[in-house]
């Protein structure tokens, strides 16, 4: 039997590459709600109250917001926690009030500033 070894180089990550890593993983992100025609104000507002626990006016409010601005921050804090609010989002269906309606509303998720 024959074994063959090849050496790889192997960099380590600088420390400024690494305090990077470090701030980015403990940095808040967005969840931001994203606008679409396929999907009713009613929709939103369920949507945001079953999945944040937002009360009617809370949830109205980012309803008119994503309406006219395109998108909204719903939601702000631990990246973790964020993406698994994407994930109830994505995962919430269809807006049973439009026959266009296909699926979920999309979130996207940015580092906050």
């Amino acid at each position: 039997m024959i074994l063959s070894c090849e050496t790889q180089t192997v960099t380590r990550p600088s420390l400024e590459e690494i305090e990077e890593l470090d701030t980015d993983l403990d940095s808040d992100w967005n969840v931001v709600l994203l606008d679409d025609d396929h999907h009713t104000y009613d929709y939103v507002i369920e949507m945001l109250g079953d999945v944040f626990g937002y009360d009617v006016l809370q949830a109205y409010g980012f309803a008119i917001e994503v309406d006219m601005k395109k998108r909204v921050i719903v939601w702000t804090g631990a990246r973790e926690r964020a993406e698994a609010y994407q994930e109830k989002i994505h995962d919430y269906g269809p807006d049973w009030r439009m026959d266009i309606s296909q699926g979920s509303m999309t979130a996207i998720l940015e580092p906050a500033r």
